[in-house]
């Protein structure tokens, strides 16, 4: 059996947001959200967790499990991304 499993996943990710965002509450957005933060370690990104597995799938999961990776709406990931540049504009 996987660990962990779908619904230990999708309750992290939910647990985590003030709205429902039907958006992240679907399994398709949680699978495209892990694959996703997947082939950011497969492109090279320094992963967050230590597990033994070295399969980028595996580190993405329990990143997302564990908290090291939020997962965002679009919405919130271009308002981060906004506050992001804006404050790196302010540094200068």
């Amino acid at each position: 059996m996987i660990h962990p499993s779908y619904n230990e996943l999708h309750d992290v990710i939910t647990s985590e947001r003030e709205n429902d965002d039907p958006l992240l509450s679907s399994r398709y957005a949680v699978c495209t959200a892990t694959a996703k933060r997947a082939e950011q370690l497969i492109r090279g990104q320094e992963a967050l967790s230590n597990i033994k597995s070295g399969k980028p799938l595996s580190i993405a999961i329990d990143e997302i499990y564990t908290g090291k990776v939020k997962v965002l709406s679009e919405e919130e990931a271009e308002k981060a991304l906004e506050e992001a540049s804006f404050g790196s504009e302010n540094e200068d």
